[in-house]
């Protein structure tokens, strides 16, 4: 329109009128710098594997790698190339000034048989939209998942229905062992484990390598399950990672466990103590109710497609 040749009005008037500096008629987009395209490359290869690294971590890493940039220049194309980290904005293990501490039990520690030690921990769980938190009850000496439990808050109650769960399929552990987050800190997580007789661990403030096999999980969990996946709601999280979690236990064969499955370690360390094997576990509740949606939700998608 401003460029329009039969129009009497000057050029300068025409872009008065569209609200133009003349400047923009005689600019043209330059196309990325080969620079930054190698640059852009190395980003996404870098997002593609950690997709929890921020600009700062995707810096350090290009610098590691003989890059010369800084790191307004990477979140300017990550701006151009639409990235986002991943990583959470709040903190998952903090501590109430109000609450018991209570010292760490596993330091120099044998751990030689199942329900030893079980240990826990809250991890988050990316979707397309928003966030989810995971918490995990594991056996320590055989890694096998014994419970866990998604919520969209950090509310206690989550972490206490996971503890109820494993005690009531599993028995109970000598030592549990936690975090300080305020969750794992509370009367009424603590009090569970006290009125059991059940000794209390928790790592010390920011040593997350005290609680190294639950760590282990999330890693595995994330890497093989959820970055590979955009869960679109808490539905399609739940049932991934229920399909993971049965997999890690039961199918997934581990070097450090002489290329055992976590729960044939545990069961085979039951029988040798002597003890009973756990019945099988029952749907929960949130269990029958998210597979019911799922069954709706394909039998919808079939019959549109029909």
């Amino acid at each position: 329109m401003v460029h329009e040749t039969r129009s009497q009005l000057s050029l300068r008037k025409r872009c008065q009128l569209a609200s133009l500096h003349r400047s923009n008629l005689y600019y043209e987009p330059q196309p990325a710098s080969h620079d930054d395209l190698a640059l852009m490359k190395a980003i996404d290869a870098i997002y593609l594997q950690w997709p929890f690294y921020g600009s700062r971590s995707i810096t350090d890493e290009l610098r590691g790698q003989g890059h010369t940039v800084n790191r307004k220049r990477v979140q300017r194309l990550m701006r151009l190339m639409g990235l986002e980290s991943l990583a959470p904005k709040p903190n998952l293990s903090r501590s109430h000034p109000a609450h018991k501490k209570y010292p760490y039990l596993l330091k120099g520690l044998a751990v030689t048989r199942a329900n030893q030690v079980w240990a826990t921990d809250i991890t988050y769980i990316p979707m397309a939209h928003g966030f989810l938190y995971l918490v995990a009850i594991i056996d320590w000496y055989s890694r096998a998942p014994l419970s866990w439990r998604l919520s969209n808050t950090l509310d206690v109650s989550f972490c206490v229905d996971a503890l109820e769960e494993a005690m009531a399929r599993y028995g109970q552990p000598e030592i549990f062992n936690s975090d300080q987050g305020v969750q794992f800190t509370s009367e009424e997580f603590t009090s569970i484990l006290l009125a059991r007789g059940i000794q209390i661990s928790m790592d010390g403030k920011g040593r997350c390598l005290d609680n190294v096999f639950v760590e282990r999980l999330w890693r595995s969990l994330k890497y093989e399950e959820v970055y590979l996946h955009a869960y679109a709601n808490r539905q399609e999280a739940f049932l991934g990672i229920q399909r993971y979690m049965k997999f890690f236990s039961e199918k997934r064969r581990h070097t450090a466990l002489a290329k055992q499955t976590p729960m044939a370690v545990y069961l085979e360390s039951l029988h040798a103590q002597g003890a009973c094997a756990p019945a099988s576990p029952s749907l929960r509740r949130e269990d029958t109710q998210l597979q019911t949606d799922s069954v709706r939700q394909q039998f919808r998608g079939a019959r549109q497609a029909a």
